[in-house]
């Protein structure tokens, strides 16, 4: 399913270091007065629970200030990981482990290369085989997938924007989230289909990552059992196939393979990690809101963001182990 790797895309703009004075609580965005003398401290609502399991390596899904069942994942992890009892409430005890050092906004200034790779993604699968890149269509998905948030948590920290009319120099609100600097490899990956959640652990088994996942849709499509990397690439191509899409009017009427450039609207978003079960991988998605679903051929999709980070862990052999 995999081609070459392109190059990777222009540099996108920047982040400031001045404070943005603005938070999430739930999905209405409130204000709220940050001090730079208040650090380090616990989170103080929802959006900032989930940034700062983020911070943690431990993905919640798209930032949204909502708790859902992704988010009560995310804690229960956080809360083996610290040996804590795993309720996925975050309580005082949790909440205290997981301090924030820095504000948790920041502003991003739009650049003349974010607004240069901009194109419209075609509808169709000829369509996008004869784009350039399948990249980012607007600022705003260019943005929110850099904040690793939902597009509607960047509109509701930015309620003055004008979406349709963004232009170079302009500074957006956006969560200030980063992942931690990996310090080696995995030792193997745990991809649990129940929970659709997707871990990585150390070689004394300790907790580096933990992301939500999307799984096979008909249950005989779900590996279970060990499976190894084959092959990892970062900004793959996809070749489509159309036997691979049956319920696809428009595969049925092409009838032969089409090569689709790189790009995170691929069908496989930024990163591809093949398994040693042909057809089977790892890999992005032009959806990272939809993560986290029943809904895959196959594979196991994830955020643009969690895969880009899974592919600094893992090398050609690591085990995966799929449970049920």
């Amino acid at each position: 399913m995999v081609g070459t790797v392109s190059p990777p895309p222009p540099a996108t703009g920047v982040i400031t270091n001045r404070v943005a004075h603005t938070s999430t609580n739930r999905v209405t965005v409130a204000e709220v007065a940050f001090e730079l003398g208040k650090f380090p401290r616990p989170p103080l609502n929802n959006f900032e629970l989930q940034l700062a399991l983020a911070r943690a390596g431990i993905s919640s899904g798209s930032l949204d200030g909502v708790v859902g069942s992704q988010t009560r994942a995310a804690i229960r992890a956080f809360q083996l990981r610290e040996r804590l009892t795993a309720t996925g409430v975050a309580d005082d005890a949790t909440k205290s482990r997981l301090l924030l050092t820095s504000s948790p906004v920041t502003n991003y200034i739009v650049s003349t290369n974010d607004l240069a790779r901009l194109q419209p993604l075609s509808t169709t699968w000829l369509g996008k085989s004869q784009q350039s890149a399948l990249d980012y269509e607007t600022v705003l998905e260019l943005v929110a997938e850099r904040a690793h948030a939902h597009p509607a948590l960047i509109k509701q920290l930015n309620p003055t924007v004008d979406w349709t009319n963004v232009t170079a120099g302009m500074e957006l609100r956006i969560p200030n989230v980063s992942y931690p600097t990996p310090r080696g490899r995995a030792a193997f990956v745990l991809i649990h289909l129940a929970d659709k959640s997707l871990q990585a652990f150390d070689s004394n088994t300790n907790l580096i990552v933990h992301f939500p996942c999307s799984i096979a849709a008909r249950i005989e499509k779900r590996p279970v059992g060990e499976l190894f990397v084959a092959v990892v690439a970062l900004n793959p191509n996809y070749t489509f196939d159309p036997e691979v899409f049956p319920e696809s009017t428009e595969a049925r009427q092409i009838g032969r393979k089409l090569m689709l450039p790189p790009g995170p609207n691929n069908p496989v978003g930024v990163a591809w990690i093949g398994l040693d079960r042909p057809g089977y991988g790892i890999h992005g998605t032009p959806a990272p809101e939809q993560v986290g679903r029943t809904e895959s051929h196959g594979c196991f999709r994830l955020a643009n963001w969690n895969a880009e980070q899974l592919l600094k862990l893992v090398t050609t052999g690591t085990p995966i182990r799929v449970i049920e």
